[in-house]
């Protein structure tokens, strides 16, 4: 009898765990991937050139890392209101194995001489520009650590690109044309007259930087002439960063976090990140799969319950006890009961902080989302990135280092609506690079557009995951947003969409907004790359 067991048991596994990865490969040799996928490797980034300089590193058999390095350097001078080594980044990395998943958190921290008024300021957290908001910048720490845990390429290899572009100049591209401030020295021709969409555009600063970053290390960053430079126009500007703030700035590794999603297991980075934001809004919703009309408009209204749950813990992101309870599924559970089916149920017992109105960026309703950039990669070995890097506001302080060709960011606003803030600390977040990981499938994803983070990535792996829908369709969906007032705001494309109706019947405030999501999915040996048309990006891939 006990052998008899014994091999049923084995019988089981087999048809749980071989059977689906072997009708995998049956199908991919048999079968070509569908036209507009890959059979190796793939980038996601905000636009089609740094997409591209990103595949190109992983031809040259560079890792996902190096090519998320390189598409992020590109992004720097394609989209330089969004990110830059001005700020700071979160990687989410999985190695070959499918097995370890790191994350490398270089975000900005806050300066030494930090003043413990700083968050008196009357000013809307959106309006909090300027000097004395500027965060110690980590980006290109974090590149410097992802590189030496991960890189296979030199380092200088990474930046050459990138150089290249900044010195022969870009043709602006409307993305960025439509964020250029009106007045702007970087952004000016010789005649003082402000550059538009289509005219060139050269970063001669930036490109002495980034070579001289290729060819020193990072510590010319943090400990060099370019320190010095950039200190010395940040406090000329205003600012209190100091040689010794860039000195002893440190980058954070530290294991994923594990949500099981379904047949996945989804990695996420830990606070002050805004992943066990979305994790717990997941958990909320999961085994919802509407397939009427009625059934989605209820959906929806139960999607829009749980954001606003949500928007009352953001608060506590700091405190690395919100995630121990909050996203279990017995939390979940008791949020989820107690949302009502017809009327919008505002009072959860949590305070709603209203002027905790946005982190990482604030992205005025247009196409532009911010200060913020996403990069997914996938590379042949079966190794991933997922990395959310950012400037903070469009432009970021909106202080320009003339010496050095560095854009600053305003990271510590990211701190309103908090009561202190501490030297050395890192500003809380919506940062949710992520990879997800079954039997047969990988999928990497994330996003910007500050609080819309969360938002953008539930709704794409709500639409993907649950309701079916391939990658592309799911990015593309129209998006819902629920902002810390309570109002949900539907995409431009809602507006004909009968669901509307119901919304305002129930209670709920409505306007509008845009994201942007990057994702990578491998899916039975066939890779499939989406950039957010919203950002007009566009994916590479081989």
């Amino acid at each position: 009898m006990s052998r008899i067991k014994v091999a049923l048991a084995l019988s089981l596994f087999l048809c749980v765990t071989i059977v689906p990865i072997v009708l995998c490969i049956i199908v991919h040799e048999r079968l070509k991937c569908p036209q507009g996928t890959y059979r190796k490797g793939a980038v996601a980034a905000d636009s089609e050139t740094c997409s591209e300089i990103g595949r190109d590193i992983l031809q040259q058999g560079g890792s996902a890392v190096d090519a998320a390095i390189a598409a992020l350097l590109c992004t720097s001078v394609i989209n330089p209101q969004s990110s830059g080594i001005g700020g700071g980044a979160i990687f989410t990395v999985m190695d070959s194995s499918g097995s370890i998943v790191k994350i490398i958190n270089s975000r900005e921290t806050v300066p030494a001489n930090v003043t413990s008024d700083l968050l008196n300021s009357t000013k809307p957290c959106n309006e909090r520009i300027g000097s004395k908001w500027i965060g110690v910048p980590g980006e290109i720490r974090g590149f410097e650590t992802a590189h030496n845990l991960y890189g296979k390429l030199p380092w200088a290899t990474l930046f050459k690109p990138t150089i290249k572009l900044a010195r022969e100049g870009i043709k602006i591209p409307d993305v960025l044309g439509s964020s250029i401030p009106n007045t702007d020295e970087l952004f000016s021709d010789n005649k003082g007259n402000l550059l538009k969409t289509g005219d060139t555009v050269k970063f001669e600063k930036l490109a002495d930087t980034l070579e001289m970053i290729a060819n020193n290390g990072a510590d010319s960053f943090y400990t060099g002439k370019i320190a010095e430079d950039l200190v010395q126009d940040v406090q000329q500007a205003g600012g209190i960063l100091t040689l010794q703030d860039l000195a002893m700035y440190k980058v954070n590794v530290t294991d994923a976090w594990t949500v099981p999603l379904g047949e996945y297991q989804m990695y996420i980075p830990p606070p002050p990140a805004g992943g066990a934001v979305l994790s717990l809004v997941l958990n909320i919703l999961k085994g919802s799969s509407p397939e009427s009309f009625e059934e989605k408009t209820h959906f929806y209204h139960l999607y829009a319950e749980a954001f606003k749950f949500a928007n009352r813990l953001k608060k506590y992101i700091r405190d690395p006890k919100f995630v121990s309870e909050d996203v279990k599924d017995s939390f979940a559970s008791k949020i989820r009961a107690k949302i009502k089916t017809n009327i919008t149920l505002i009072d959860y017992n949590i305070p709603l902080n209203t002027t905790d109105s946005q982190t990482d960026d604030d992205p005025s309703r247009s196409p532009v989302s911010g200060g913020t950039t996403h990069v997914s990669v996938l590379a042949e070995d079966g190794s991933a990135v997922s990395v959310t890097s950012s400037i903070n506001r469009v432009f970021g302080s909106k202080i320009y280092s003339s010496q050095t060709g560095v854009i600053l960011n305003n990271q510590l606003a990211d701190f309103c609506g908090r009561v202190n803030i501490s030297p050395g600390e890192q500003p809380p977040s919506s940062f949710s690079p992520s990879v997800l990981k079954s039997k047969s499938k990988t999928l990497v994803i994330g996003a910007s557009g500050a609080s819309f983070i969360t938002t953008a990535m539930a709704s794409t792996l709500i639409n993907h995951l649950w309701f079916k829908k391939s990658l592309k369709e799911a990015i593309d969906d129209p998006v819902i947003f629920v902002d810390p007032e309570d109002k949900v705001i539907f995409e431009p494309k809602w507006d004909k969409v009968k669901h509307l109706e119901y919304f305002y019947g129930w209670g709920h405030k409505i306007t509008r907004f845009y994201n942007a999501v990057n994702a990578v999915e491998k899916d039975c040996g066939c890779i499939y790359a989406v950039s957010d048309t919203r950002k007009n990006g566009k994916a590479a891939g081989y």
